[in-house]
């Protein structure tokens, strides 16, 4: 089954992250160019001090890189359960000290791999309907520990990320309704 916009509904999906996809896509952000989004991962990396920092939105079966910060030229990234995929599945910042220890972690690709990721640290990205859509993130190829006060700008960051999404949202309907009336007054 598909809808107006050409996208595949399927049945393998529960209804619950159906409702959650939807509201990925509602923002129309991912695959577009997101400045706004650049600045917010770079005062992420600077709060941590880390050499790459991100800001993701989580669809179906892909990570997309809505802003980075030490990572150029990847745009999209597995969706294997360890980092962002299990962030959008809780409220609150998700700690990984050392990921080539930790259960979650250890087998994940960007750990086993050549960025041999090993601290990673996110707030979830959530919707004032409540959705998780993405995380705001920080990753280093060494170990780490976080602070109360790191962990709490982390969410805050992830707050205004939400608030610039709200923002979006505003405009592309603004916009919608525009062409519709010069369209029918046409």
């Amino acid at each position: 089954m598909s809808d107006n916009t050409g996208y595949q509904y399927l049945d393998d999906v529960s209804p619950e992250e159906q409702a959650r996809l939807d509201a990925v896509r509602r923002y129309q952000l991912t695959d577009q160019p997101v400045e706004p989004y650049e600045r917010v991962a770079a005062v992420a990396g600077a709060l941590f001090d880390t050499p790459i920092a991100t800001i993701s939105m989580v669809e179906r079966d892909r990570v997309w890189i809505a802003a980075c910060q030490g990572l150029h030229g990847v745009r999209e990234v597995g969706k294997e359960p360890g980092l962002c995929a299990s962030v959008i599945l809780q409220d609150d910042v998700y700690v990984v000290n050392n990921a080539a220890d930790d259960p979650r972690t250890r087998d994940h690709p960007l750990v086993r791999g050549a960025l041999a990721l090993r601290f990673y640290a996110a707030a979830p990205i959530r919707t004032y309907d409540g959705y998780r859509l993405g995380t705001v993130n920080v990753i280093d190829s060494r170990p780490r520990e976080t602070t109360e006060r790191q962990l709490a700008a982390l969410q805050h960051l992830a707050a205004v990320v939400a608030d610039e999404l709200e923002l979006r949202l505003m405009v592309v309907r603004s916009s919608a309704a525009e062409q519709r009336m010069r369209e029918t007054v046409g």
